[in-house]
């Protein structure tokens, strides 16, 4: 029996990571969550960052930075519709949101394919041909799913933070309200 080919013991290797992660991202996605104070930071540090390689990537194909930021308008408009869909839930035990299940569920799956897509192209379509790892940034179909999955994330991100900030602001203020309150109703002390 021959040897297996090396981009077959990764592929064997890689699907159980990528299934779990799959998994894990949907099950993320769809179920209400306690809204993290640090998250939506690393969001808004990582995803800009990529988004600038990407760009410098491709900085000398007009097309290329057409595809990428096409991705990020449709990201954009599907973070305003997600946003709008989310449940929002402030409680004492801290702050709760529920993503849209149906948006969450098929990011995931745009995620999910677009891997099994380069995977196939890599592994079976193209076993044999050297893939410079430059090449996967420079696909118009990654740039349009990165541009899309990475503006939906910063604009989520940018969208939790703001609500996040608004419950902090209206709670300051009622805490606030409450102290001016009691100052002016209780009794004044006469000598």
């Amino acid at each position: 029996m021959p040897a297996p080919h090396p981009s077959t013991i990764t592929l064997v290797i890689l699907m159980p990571l990528i299934a779990w992660r799959m998994y894990a991202r949907v099950r993320k996605l769809v179920g209400r969550q306690r809204l993290s104070k640090i998250r939506p930071w690393i969001t808004l540090a990582i995803f800009p960052l990529i988004l600038v390689a990407l760009g410098f990537l491709s900085r000398e194909h007009i097309d290329r930075l057409s595809y990428l930021l096409g991705g990020l308008v449709i990201g954009a408009g599907l973070a305003v519709y997600g946003l709008k869909k989310t449940l929002f839930e402030p409680t004492p035990q801290g702050l709760f949101y529920t993503p849209n299940a149906h948006l969450g569920i098929a990011l995931s799956l745009l995620f999910f394919c677009r891997i099994v897509y380069r995977m196939l192209e890599v592994y079976v379509l193209n076993p044999v041909e050297t893939h410079d790892p430059l090449s996967f940034a420079a696909s118009p179909l990654t740039l349009i799913v990165f541009g899309v999955l990475a503006s939906y994330y910063i604009g989520y991100a940018i969208g939790l933070l703001r609500w996040r900030f608004a419950v902090l602001r209206a709670k300051a203020e009622r805490e606030a309200l409450a102290v001016d309150t009691s100052a002016d109703t209780a009794p004044t002390l006469q000598a």
